[in-house]
């Protein structure tokens, strides 16, 4: 391995170190963090099955990440299934609303 292959290596490993310590996320850090998509980062957190920020002054989407590192270990059902099911009940909330 060279020594610019090293440097690059070293890095890389500072910049996931830096990324892992970050308190809140975004969607793009939460798609990276958990692995789930933004198509389904957007419908759990629409079906309010994400736990998020809740500064209404701010449109994009903030996680804290205590939050989401607690909210993982619970076990969420994140299935296409479940959340189109979840997804189903709301609308015919919102209908007879």
């Amino acid at each position: 391995m060279s020594n610019s292959e090293n440097v690059v290596e070293i890095l890389l490993d500072i910049r996931n170190q830096l990324y892992l310590n970050k308190k809140v996320f975004n969607i793009e850090d939460l798609e990276r963090y958990t692995g789930l998509s933004k198509s389904k980062i957007y419908k759990l957190s629409r079906l309010q099955l994400l736990p998020k920020g809740s500064n209404k002054n701010i449109r994009q989407l903030f996680f804290k990440k205590e939050d989401i590192d607690n909210w993982l270990l619970g076990e969420p059902d994140t299935s296409d299934d479940f959340l189109e099911a979840e997804f189903n009940k709301k609308l015919l909330l919102n209908k007879k609303a």
